[in-house]
């Protein structure tokens, strides 16, 4: 998969806090009744939802409105803190409750849940799972165009969908998966100037397209014409940008930094960066993956 190892960044509790469902809170009063808020990357409409299991009283039908509010917000804010602990199948049943809601920041959150499930899914499920969260990432950018998030997941499950179908499907949608990254970075030069992990899927991008082969390139020729280009030098350009704006953020950034130096014959530079990579405290299995990576890679360098 193309971008497949790029999305895995997902997994890591301490990137999605910040890059995935990016929030600040605030405190304030409804009718004296103290809330504290976790304020989302856009304001939506008020949609109307009954959520059980949070402590809230419905009972008082005069706080009616503001309740509905509350309720969204536990909501919202259970979701995330499932998604850090990992438990994706609990959001999913959570939130399926409310697709039809046209809840934009139900149904980015909805289709996170879907792609991490879908990983360790049967061939079956997960391209069943695949199809369902890109509908319903399709819903939600006909809902709201210019939404950072659905922009950022519209792109892995073009992607994936894309890998489904073969090299020749996953070669058209190459420019239209670019093209959501840079709306998510154009959202986030006002909403998040320090998003080092779209600079980081650009970077990978741009390697993948340098780094195709001559079969993959005959593809894309008889798809566009003329192919999608970028260089190595392009891609440790976003490499080295997600690294500035946030130092050791992610394993796979540092790998990639090391890959695209010896593609560049920067050997030096190459094990600088493979080296870091050992050297980082793995948090989960995608952070090993990058240590066992770097230590071949490392190892054959050394013969």
């Amino acid at each position: 998969m193309l971008l497949q190892r790029l999305f895995h960044v997902a997994k890591s509790s301490r990137i999605s806090q910040k890059v995935l469902h990016k929030t600040n809170h605030s405190v304030y009063k409804v009718n004296n009744i103290r809330v504290v808020r976790r304020l989302t990357w856009v304001t939506v409409p008020f949609i109307s939802l009954r959520v059980s299991g949070f402590g809230i009283n419905t009972d008082k039908q005069d706080n009616t409105a503001e309740i509905q509010i509350i309720e969204r917000e536990a909501l919202l804010n259970k979701a995330d803190a499932l998604f850090d602990q990992g438990n994706y199948k609990e959001i999913y049943d959570i939130l399926s409750n409310h697709k039809d809601s046209k809840d934009i920041e139900i149904l980015w959150r909805l289709c996170r849940a879907i792609y991490k499930i879908s990983k360790t899914a049967s061939d079956v499920e997960a391209r069943k799972l695949v199809y369902e969260g890109y509908n319903l990432i399709c819903i939600a950018l006909d809902i709201q165009e210019d939404h950072y998030a659905v922009h950022k997941w519209m792109a892995i499950f073009l992607d994936s969908k894309g890998t489904l179908e073969g090299t020749k499907a996953l070669m058209s949608e190459l420019p239209n998966i670019k093209q959501h990254l840079l709306s998510v970075l154009q959202k986030a030069s006002v909403l998040n100037p320090a998003d080092a992990t779209t600079f980081y899927m650009l970077g990978c991008w741009c390697y993948e397209i340098s780094n195709l082969t001559w079969y993959q390139r005959k593809i894309a020729s008889v798809i566009f014409g003329e192919p999608p280009t970028s260089t190595f030098e392009e891609a440790l350009m976003y490499y080295e940008h997600a690294e500035k704006v946030d130092p050791n953020f992610y394993s796979h950034n540092l790998l990639m930094l090391g890959k695209t130096y010896l593609k560049l014959k920067c050997n030096e530079d190459a094990i600088k960066y493979l080296q870091k990579v050992i050297e980082f405290p793995a948090g989960n299995d995608d952070d090993q993956k990058a240590k066992q990576e770097a230590q071949k890679i490392l190892n054959n360098i050394r013969l």
